[in-house]
Order: C-alpha cells, then sequence, then structure tokens
C-alpha cells in the first residue's frame, strides 16, 4: 500500500543534518579536533563530508512536497528565484559580518549561496521533467561536470592548482574573493562544482518522490536496495574520478547519497514501520527550522569571538576554561556538543510555540 503522507524520518534527516552541522562548524579549536569532524584535506572521505550533501538531499526533499502540483508558469519561476536569490544574498552577508573586512576581500561562494543556486536550477528541472527521468538527468550532470573537468582542466584535473573549478572561479571572482583555507585561492563551494552539487538535490527529491508510493516497510527496503546501487556506483566512480568533497566529484555525490540513503532507512525504520517516534522527534523538533538556526548558530559563533574575554575573546576563554578539567580533543568536542544542545533547545522552544521561520 503507498503512502500519500509525508514520512517522519525525512524531518528527522533534516534535524540530523543541523545538530551534525553545528557539531562539526563549532569545535572550542580547530587545532583540536578528532579527525572524523574535520573534512578530508583533498581526496578522500570523514564523517563530516556527510553534513553538506544531506542539507541539499533534504532541500531536494522539501522541494518535492512544495512543488508536487505546481507547474513552471512566470509567477513559479518568479517565486523560485526570488527565494534562490534570497539565500545567495544572506549567504554573502554572513560571509561579510560583522562588516569589517573590505568589500574587495569579501568571500563570495559559500554554503547558502550554493544551496541558493542548486534551488534555483533543480527547482525548474524538476518541473520540467518527469520523476522516473531523473535518474537519468543526474547522471547527465555528473558526466557533463567530468568533460568539463577533463576539457578545462590542466595537467592533472582533479588536482588542486590544476582543475577547471579553481579557474573559472578565479575568472569571475578573482583570487580575494574566494575562501583561502587550502594554501591557495580555491572555493570548496565553486561556481562550476554548483552542478554536481543539483545532483545531491535531485537525489533528494527523487527519494521523496518514491517513498510516497511505498508503505514504509517497503519504502525502507527500497532505499537499502538503491543504497546498495549507489554505493557499488561510487566505489566504480572512484576509481577514475576520486572521491572529492572540495570539487564535488561524480564519487562522492553517490557516495554521500547513498550514505544517507542508508541512514534514511534506519529513520523510517524507527519512526515509521516501528512507530517509536518519540525516539525521532528531537531530531524532528531540531529540523523545523533550519535556515534560522543555521544563520543563528553562525552569529552567534562570530559574535562570542568578538566579545573580550581573558586573554583572548569569549569563544576561546569558554573553550579555555574546558581544557582546565579536559584534554584539548575532548574539550573542543564537548564544547561542540554543548552548543549541538542549546541550538536543539531553541529548536525546540521555537516548535512548542509553533514559530515557523520561512523566506
Amino acid at each position: 500500500m503507498a503512502s500519500s503522507s509525508r514520512f517522519y524520518a525525512l524531518d528527522a534527516l533534516r534535524g540530523l543534518a543541523i545538530a551534525l552541522m553545528i557539531l562539526v562548524n563549532t569545535p572550542g579549536s580547530w587545532q583540536h579536533v578528532y579527525s572524523p569532524l574535520l573534512h578530508a584535506s583533498w581526496n578522500g572521505f570523514t564523517f563530516a563530508d556527510i553534513v553538506f550533501p544531506a542539507f541539499l538531499f533534504v532541500v531536494g526533499a522539501a522541494m518535492f512536497y512544495a512543488l508536487r502540483h505546481a507547474s513552471l508558469t512566470p509567477a513559479t519561476v518568479q517565486r523560485i528565484v526570488k527565494r534562490g536569490l534570497l539565500l545567495v544574498a544572506i549567504g554573502i552577508l554572513l560571509n561579510w559580518f560583522p562588516f569589517t573586512k573590505p568589500v574587495a576581500e569579501l568571500r563570495l561562494p559559500g554554503v547558502l549561496q550554493r544551496i541558493g543556486l542548486c534551488y534555483m536550477l533543480a527547482a525548474p528541472l524538476v518541473l520540467l521533467i518527469k520523476v522516473r527521468y531523473i535518474p537519468l538527468l543526474s547522471i547527465a550532470l555528473l558526466v557533463l561536470y567530468w568533460m568539463l573537468l577533463l576539457i578545462f582542466g590542466s595537467g592533472q584535473p582533479f588536482s588542486l592548482a590544476g582543475n577547471a573549478v579553481l579557474k573559472l572561479d578565479m575568472l569571475l571572482f578573482g583570487s580575494n574573493h574566494l575562501y583561502q583555507g587550502f594554501g591557495i585561492a580555491f572555493d570548496p563551494e565553486g561556481l562550476l562544482s554548483t552542478l554536481p552539487a543539483v545532483v545531491s538535490v535531485l537525489v533528494g527529491y527523487y527519494v521523496a518522490a518514491k517513498l510516497v508510493q511505498h508503505s514504509a516497510k517497503a519504502g525502507a527496503l527500497w532505499l537499502v536496495k538503491f543504497a546498495a546501487v549507489l554505493f557499488i556506483a561510487a566505489w566504480l566512480c572512484s576509481m577514475f574520478w576520486p572521491v572529492n568533497k572540495a570539487l564535488w566529484s561524480g564519487s562522492y555525490v553517490l557516495l554521500s547519497s547513498a550514505i544517507l540513503l542508508w541512514i534514511l532507512a534506519l529513520l523510517v525504520w524507527v519512526s515509521d514501520v516501528l512507530a517509536k517516534r518519540a525516539l525521532v522527534q528531537p531530531l524532528i523538533t531540531y529540523g523545523t527550522n533550519p535556515l534560522f538556526i543555521y544563520i543563528l548558530s553562525w552569529l552567534w559563533a562570530v559574535c562570542l569571538s568578538l566579545i573580550p574575554a581573558g586573554n583572548s575573546n569569549l569563544y576561546q576563554f569558554s573553550f579555555e576554561l574546558l581544557t582546565t578539567v579536559l584534554a584539548p580533543k575532548q574539550a573542543s568536542l564537548l564544547f561542540a556538543m554543548l552548543h549541538v544542545l542549546w541550538f536543539w533547545w531553541l529548536s525546540r522552544l521555537l516548535y512548542q510555540r509553533n514559530i515557523i521561520i520561512r523566506l
């Protein structure tokens, strides 16, 4: 029997994405972080590398419920573009906050910018084609991206210095407007690598569309099987296209999607098959205001770093207090976990008052 209602597990996955994002983004010190909570330096995959694909996946899943009865009219396109541009604008403003950095050095790409661009690209696509063609479209986009990397890359097209993502961003934005954390100017949310990131959104849309055609138990089993197919495809793809978050490689898209589907299958089994909804309710609560909590967590961390305390700032001082009783890595992890709990409490406060903040 098919299910016409929304799967609670999708809402729980969104909350899990928010919780993991805060856990990864707010360590007490970046010099004292357990390796699974750090992104892979280039090729490879860590626990932290599942967070951003999870965001894009749940954007796609939410898109299915928002657009399932919509058509590609001028009014719909206007709403899509408006929402996407607002996300891009908010992302740029967050990069600029507290507005002391010169505009000439402002980083233009970023997480919300990529989500906004992916939304503006993926939403019209799902309105133009039938659900059954989404896998073919996704494969086509990944192949197109792979070819662009090979054609326009130089030397080693999947390397930090030789990839086409860097070349396009340097041409359009210049080095001062890109992320500087790789030793050279290179942005992991580059413009060209947004193309395969759209596939992560399409996977979320496709999965949500397929789940409503199944009962909860059949849906969970389908997720496990589909994830296995994607995992095998990721393994085969990685032989010629390394798993790489910074370039959002095809193998990375397939691997992250497979892991997310296995996680979702577990959540479906717990919340929708066993009906143990109380076990996932904290995650559902966490996911009710994802954009607001993301923005608030960013502003919170920046503001703490601006408040003088001790010999540094309140962010660093709070971490150093924990190091008086714990080893630095343990203190850094506890610091991040306390932030996860703090923002869950704020999410619960909004949830209890039925306050939903949307663009």
